[in-house]
């Protein structure tokens, strides 16, 4: 009898997590009133905070979208959108652990990553460069023979940086840091000879420190980064009402305002990124 017990009680602990996991964010969100978004605050122009200590930038404007997309689908009068700020260390965990329901910033999608967690249309495309200061000779990644590069540690940035130097034969000294203000503070001093990391976003942070005008940029990319945004894996119905409201923004050319208040100074988008706004337009 005892035994019999156990397994009675094994079987409904067992249907009681499976209906919380097919309950789903969306479930949570409309008995909680609240939808949690991630952040970090290092990514300008893509997520950073303003001066009031608030998140902006083009991937939260994204998200704001999303929040209020969600909210009409819902039918739900208002949803409190509360912030987490995040690292790139934490980011991925953050959106398996349930910490944050959507991640918004710099993620590039990868098949690895989507073995942790799912991700949502394209929201941006960029590539890996590397910053150097302006009076370097340094012109390609092929100058970087017998030099260091700092590379903020666990990013696809360092894989595809390690690979392409090895690819090539080029032996040059890879160095982990942590965020990206430390990769620009070792540039800065010297202590390296280039800081990799996706091309945008080291614009941005030039472009927000007091050494604007000191560095430049490879003329050559060496990766392709897509950016999308970081959802929980498994949740079809989330990922769904998510992607909506982004397909809506492609579709509709609404994106164009986001774009041209967090990017515009940086020129108009790229094929790549006009061609991935178009195919993802997806009709309802």
């Amino acid at each position: 009898m005892r035994n019999g017990i156990v397994v009675v009680f094994g079987l409904v602990f067992a249907l009681a997590a499976s209906a919380v996991a097919q309950a789903g964010t969306l479930d949570k969100i409309k008995k909680s009133g609240v939808i949690t978004m991630g952040y970090m605050a290092g990514s300008v122009p893509f997520s950073s905070k303003n001066e009031k200590g608030q998140p902006q930038g083009y991937s939260v404007d994204l998200c704001r979208e999303i929040a209020s997309g969600i909210r009409e689908q819902l039918k739900m009068p208002a949803i409190e959108t509360r912030w987490v700020e995040l690292t790139i260390q934490n980011r991925l965990e953050a959106v398996r652990s349930g910490k944050v329901d959507i991640e918004c910033s710099t993620t590039t999608w990868t098949l690895s990553r989507q073995a942790e967690v799912d991700f949502s249309l394209i929201t941006f495309v960029d590539g890996g460069s590397i910053l150097t200061p302006v009076q370097s000779d340094i012109a390609n990644l092929a100058d970087f023979k017998g030099k260091r590069i700092a590379v903020i540690t666990g990013t696809t940035t360092e894989k595809v940086l390690r690979s392409s130097l090895a690819s090539r034969s080029i032996n040059a000294e890879v160095v982990t840091v942590q965020t990206r203000a430390a990769g620009l503070q070792m540039l800065d001093q010297r202590k390296v000879d280039g800081f990799a990391s996706d091309r945008t976003t080291l614009i941005g942070v030039v472009l927000a420190t007091q050494t604007r005008g000191a560095f430049k940029l490879l003329g050559e990319d060496f990766s392709v980064e897509p950016y999308a945004l970081a959802l929980p894996r498994g949740d079809a119905d989330f990922r769904l009402a998510v992607n909506r409201v982004l397909a809506r923004l492609y579709r509709t050319g609404e994106i164009s305002k986001i774009y041209n208040q967090w990017l515009g100074p940086l020129g108009a988008p790229s094929l790549l990124l006009s061609a991935a706004y178009f195919l993802q337009s997806l009709a309802e």
